[in-house]
């Protein structure tokens, strides 16, 4: 239906079947956005594939649209969708309780060993692993001088306050 062009600038995307209106986008979230690009793609250009606001294929009936995405440079291009990513990364100003509950549920059943969560208005990361059917089993916050590291990249890392910092 999207390729027919029935949700012609509309933010939708497929959650378990069903097409979902996308919480609006604002100045912090994509702002959050651009500094996690600044900070992900340059020590990750030709070790994984940095995805921004691109579908993701979590199931048959879903392909949600991660705000980052970590995905393993193996994965095919132009085909379909990734179906594997090591990271995946939702911005929430407004869709807090829609990325701790259903995303979350999506991504632990895709398999996805990380699933971070930033929430813009406190300023801090949710970091979801250990994935265990619908769930992840470890959940922990992450705020201020915090350091996270990428999954399967230690040497890629930043603190949680860098997100906010307007250095580069």
């Amino acid at each position: 239906m999207g390729d027919a062009g029935l949700f012609q600038n509309e933010r939708v995307e497929l959650i378990e079947g069903v097409i979902v209106r996308m919480a609006p986008r604002g100045e912090p979230h994509d702002t959050v956005i651009e500094r996690l690009s600044e900070l992900l793609l340059p020590p990750l250009v030709g070790r994984a594939r940095v995805r921004i606001q691109l579908a993701f294929a979590a199931s048959e009936y879903s392909e949600p649209e991660p705000d980052v995405a970590v995905v393993p440079r193996d994965e095919p291009r132009m085909i379909d969708h990734p179906a594997r990513a090591t990271l995946l990364i939702e911005v929430a100003a407004s869709s807090l309780r829609f990325d701790r509950g259903t995303k979350a549920a999506l991504y632990a059943r895709a398999g996805v060993p990380e699933y971070w969560v930033v929430d813009v208005s406190k300023q801090t990361i949710e970091v979801h692993g250990a994935p265990d059917g619908e769930r992840y089993t470890a959940v922990g916050l992450h705020r201020g001088n915090d350091v996270l590291a990428v999954p399967g990249f230690p040497d890629v890392s930043f603190t949680v306050a860098s997100l906010w910092s307007l250095d580069p």
